[in-house]
């Protein structure tokens, strides 16, 4: 609330640079602020009495919108980027896409490794945890384990976290 839109008897005023002015009645604390040329704004309406600041209230909405844009341009939105093995997979073409593993977790992003199980193979199926678990050793380097490989179903898969750099 700023203003004449507050109801309260007494307020709890701030100076424009921080400094306690005291208890006034609401009156005098907005004819105050009308004498700076500035705003009455109330900071926190629970208090006892309410607390409330003298400051020009359309620069702090205009700074904090700008604050909250800065915020979200700097934020870094992480992706799921998976990587298929099988159980008959090549030497060559495991380290193939470790590099692209690697690659994915360097540029901060998660990565899902699963490995599909078809017909019989099912049978292993701790044949396949085994692959997928010297996959993500490799890895360790790079990122860290959300939660040990999981069978579901035809598939072993796991989702590997980058490492924070610093």
């Amino acid at each position: 609330m700023i203003n004449n839109q507050i109801t309260a008897k007494e307020v709890r005023v701030i100076g424009e640079e921080g400094e306690q002015l005291g208890v006034l009645s609401t009156a005098d604390a907005q004819a105050m602020a009308d004498k700076n040329g500035v705003d009455l704004v109330m900071m926190n309406p629970n208090g006892n009495p309410p607390v409330c600041k003298l400051m020009d209230y359309g620069k702090f909405k205009f700074d904090a919108v700008k604050k909250e844009k800065e915020l979200r341009k700097n934020q870094k939105i992480s992706e799921i980027k998976e990587i298929q093995l099988s159980m008959r997979i090549d030497e060559y073409h495991v380290s193939f896409k470790l590099k692209n593993a690697q690659k994915i977790l360097q540029e901060g992003d998660k990565v899902k490794v699963s490995l599909r199980m078809r017909g019989r193979e099912q049978a292993y199926s701790q044949n396949a945890v085994e692959i997928v678990k010297k996959f993500v050793a490799d890895l360790a380097d790079y990122g860290f384990i959300e939660k040990d490989p999981a069978i579901m179903g035809r598939n072993v898969s796991v989702v590997i976290n980058p490492k924070k750099v610093k």
